[in-house]
């Protein structure tokens, strides 16, 4: 191969190695009335003033509610719905629905679509915004790397979205515990319930539950032993999840456990 043509491509290539990636582009407000915003999680709120006759009976949706909010993510679930249990608590609206599709961009969990329904526009798109708005808290405690995630929810009083997606006794404290790959989330559900006094609401397995590879805790009691049981599974699933590749990173937001 010609020497000039060798050190023209080996510079090309070393230009290529050497570049950053470039930033996603972020769109603002597209000039749309069912658009709220966009959120970490590769999240979009929007929002229905008046569903479809047609489709609000194929939908499933109570009669008395015309307006839906509408929350959709690829990364993310867990987060997600602990936001719009803040939102329902917020707002005078009721959860619909919460489907989890496998998704994670390709990782080993579940993405999200979070339907909202009311009888004004006003308070579907007020959900909408303040799910949005938690999400930068919710995310705090979401721990990953290149091997898989750890993942940590606690609510001092569950509500209507918590109960709906995974049957939190509401009013009272909750947690919620993941690890991906599922081997590390046997090991720290058995942490949790060991390290304080905790009743299980649920245990999803790959296979049963979850359908992923993350095995998943779900716990109930008093704030202060959920909290802690939370914590203690916290501590070892970042050590565990260390072992298969660099430090877990925590999401772009402040730990709040």
């Amino acid at each position: 191969m010609d020497e000039n043509l060798m050190e023209r491509v080996m510079d090309e290539v070393m230009k290529k190695m050497g570049e950053k990636k470039e930033a996603p582009r972020v769109i603002g407000n597209p000039g749309v009335t069912e658009f709220v915003g966009t959120a970490i999680g590769d999240t979009i709120g929007l929002v229905i003033a008046n569903v479809d006759h047609h489709l609000h009976g194929f939908m499933k949706i109570d009669p008395k509610y015309k307006s839906i909010g509408i929350i959709g993510a690829r990364t993310g679930a867990g987060p997600h719905i602990m936001a719009a249990d803040e939102a329902v608590k917020a707002t005078n609206t009721e959860i619909i629905s919460i489907e989890l599709p496998r998704d994670t961009k390709g990782g080993a969990g579940h993405g999200c679509l979070i339907l909202f329904g009311a009888e004004d526009v006003s308070d579907a798109r007020r959900a909408v915004e303040v799910t949005l708005k938690e999400l930068d808290r919710t995310f705090g405690d979401v721990y990953g790397n290149n091997a898989g995630h750890i993942e940590l929810q606690y609510t001092a009083r569950a509500s209507y979205a918590c109960n709906k997606a995974w049957g939190a006794p509401i009013g009272k404290a909750f947690g919620l515990i993941v690890g991906a790959p599922a081997a590390i989330g046997v090991v720290i559900a058995d942490t949790a319930v060991k390290a304080a006094n905790v009743d299980i609401v649920l245990y999803a397995s790959p296979s049963t539950t979850s359908f992923t590879n993350e095995a998943i805790l779900f716990i109930s009691g008093d704030s202060g032993a959920v909290r802690q049981a939370v914590i203690a599974a916290r501590e070892l699933g970042i050590k565990l999840l260390e072992t298969l590749g660099n430090e877990p990173a925590p999401s772009s937001t402040k730990p709040y456990i």
